[in-house]
């Protein structure tokens, strides 16, 4: 399979909160959309807040594109030190591929180029964090290196969810 990426453009961030979307709800909401995700996802995923991440000079953004359009893409964000205070200074803040091109190679190659570009920003590591009940997304990690260094709360509003720290050395 024929594997594209390049550096996000402007032009894609109606498309990249269209996959975040996609991909949030498919992964998190297994039982039924409440408002309370809704009004998160609706307000966390929309083109002028990917457009504004594209832009910002501490994020890195790589999208995967087939013949159609986008169908994955990584967001790795430096200077934002991991919540364990482990000193880890660059994280994986997203990393998504739409469900039917999973299976493809793609999350790994968005990983490797996201690691490439943490190597290239001077970092010497880079963390991430998961739900704990995201299993595959666990064991992905876990075969790409990672180790479990610990566990943190993901807040929405006034409700937590448990998930997973994960880090890695990052070979120069």
């Amino acid at each position: 399979m024929n594997i594209a990426l390049r550096p996000a453009r402007p032009e894609d961030a109606s498309s990249l909160a269209a996959l975040s979307i996609e991909v949030w709800v498919g992964t998190y909401l297994r039982q039924g959309i409440t408002a309370h995700f809704a009004d998160y996802v609706l307000s966390e995923f929309t083109p002028a807040r990917m457009e504004a991440l594209i832009h910002a000079p501490d994020q890195t953004i790589i999208v995967s594109q087939n013949e159609d359009g986008i169908d994955g893409y990584i967001r790795v964000s430096h200077r934002c030190p991991d919540p364990l205070a482990g000193g880890h200074q660059t994280e994986v803040a997203t990393l998504y591929v739409q469900p039917r091109h999973q299976g493809k190679g793609l999350g790994r190659a968005l990983l490797l180029a996201g690691m490439q570009a943490a190597r290239e920003a001077g970092a010497t590591s880079i963390w991430l964090t998961t739900n704990s009940e995201n299993a595959p997304a666990i064991g992905f990690y876990l075969a790409q290196g990672f180790e479990r260094i610990g566990i943190t709360q993901f807040l929405i509003e006034d409700q937590a969810y448990q998930n997973d720290v994960f880090a890695r050395v990052l070979d120069h």
